[in-house]
């Protein structure tokens, strides 16, 4: 397989092939991270990218290399939305056709941005629940039309294309940095960064993050070859691939030192940091990377770090989802069931006996109104520090009510919120 894989040579031209076709994306200081971690960390901003992700880079370099009838013959790709805008720009530029495979998951704002960069030579065909289910969809569609599939990660050109995103980082950083750290889905952009480095900086630390509800890249370094995760949780759906690539992995397996895995909640709480201090609008998976720096890479290695933030199509109306995962993951907002007695005062009790300054209620829904006997209710009560969950708690076990605290990973949990 070594024969196959691509080199860092392969990166080198296909940053001539995109030349300025995409964007030179800056390469910023974080000040907050960089006062975590007591070391320079720095910020590749992808998501201002043409697309606002670095998948543009792998569509075009892939899509240039195109035969003249491989191009009369139309091009798909399957996507959960940033690879799609990637191929939707590249067609538009090089004027071939493209129909676009999505799983039903991706977000609004994402589908039609796609529209909007690829205009009339661009269709989408939504189809599936996940990335896999759409991209069985398409191969079968290219398969079955003599259309060529670009594959958003497991293909030479395509990892190619995306690892001129570390030979820039290369070449803004003052120093360079000891390690880069990425966000992993399929392994596309992990195997060209290691491959860039491996060739011109071998001593550099190579680390892939992954989400939780996705490790699939995790998964197959475990078991020695790509596997296919039973169950993936889509909520960063930009890196919500249920197998790794084969390429990309046997790259990974060969030329990457570390990959990590980030709770959502944690994820969220990134994402709302980035927002809030450095004012960056990321993505899930644009987070990933930053995340990590902040919380669950205890021995980065001396001098400077770069942060991939690979993408920037997060739909606004997400983000009162994303608070409340927040909020729940960092332990300052829990939920109960709490049961009143249907009689006078009941209700003034728990807010006088139960409640205490700083201690606010965020929820409160009845959920049962036909028992005369007692009502059932949810309630969310949000505190200023995680560390007095244990006083509220006390106060609960003290009171004559019957209350329930509703636990993050229990059913229950995620059927009522």
């Amino acid at each position: 397989m070594d024969n196959q894989l691509p080199t860092g040579v392969d990166v080198v031209v296909a940053a001539q092939t995109l030349g300025s076709t995409i964007r030179r994306t800056p390469l910023d200081m974080s000040l907050r991270l960089s006062g975590i971690r007591n070391q320079d960390i720095l910020l590749k901003r992808e998501d201002i990218q043409v697309g606002r992700s670095y998948k543009a880079r792998g569509a075009y370099n892939f899509i240039s290399s195109l035969s003249a009838e491989e191009r009369e013959a139309g091009v798909v790709c399957a996507s959960a939305g940033n690879h799609a805008q990637g191929v939707a720009f590249a067609c538009r530029q090089l004027k071939i056709h493209a129909k676009v495979f999505l799983p039903s998951t991706t977000p609004r704002q994402k589908r039609a941005r796609i529209a909007d960069i690829g205009g009339r030579w661009i269709e989408q065909v939504i189809v599936g629940a996940t990335f896999d289910e759409a991209s069985a969809a398409a191969q079968e569609y290219a398969r079955e039309h003599g259309a060529t599939y670009v594959h958003p990660f497991d293909d030479p050109r395509t990892i190619a294309g995306q690892g001129t995103v570390v030979k820039e980082i290369f070449e803004q950083a003052s120093a360079p940095p000891a390690a880069v750290v990425v966000p992993v889905g399929g392994g596309g952009l992990l195997a060209g960064t290691a491959i860039w480095l491996h060739t011109f900086h071998p001593e550099v630390k190579v680390i892939g993050v992954e989400p939780e509800g996705a490790p699939s890249m995790r998964a197959a370094l475990d078991a020695g070859h790509p596997v296919t995760l039973p169950h993936i949780d889509g909520f960063a759906d930009g890196t919500a691939v249920a197998r790794a690539g084969d390429i990309t992995f046997e790259i990974a397996r060969q030329f990457v030192d570390e990959i990590v895995v980030v709770p959502e909640g944690a994820l969220c709480t990134e994402m709302l940091e980035l927002y809030q201090v450095e004012g960056i609008i990321a993505e899930p998976s644009g987070a990933l990377a930053s995340a990590a720096v902040a919380r669950f890479l205890p021995d980065l290695p001396d001098g400077p770090v770069a942060c991939v933030v690979s993408g920037g199509n997060n739909d606004v109306s997400r983000y009162a989802d994303i608070v409340e995962r927040s909020s729940v993951y960092e332990g300052l907002r829990h939920y109960f069931l709490v049961t009143f007695p249907q009689k006078p005062g009941a209700l003034r009790h728990f807010l006088d006996g139960v409640l205490t300054d700083g201690e606010d209620i965020v929820l409160f829904e009845f959920t049962k109104k036909n028992n005369r006997e007692t009502a059932p209710a949810l309630v969310g009560i949000e505190i200023q520090e995680p560390e007095r969950i244990g006083e509220l708690l006390a106060r609960m076990e003290e009171s004559p009510l019957s209350i329930e605290k509703l636990e993050p990973d229990s059913p229950v949990f995620s059927f009522l919120l």
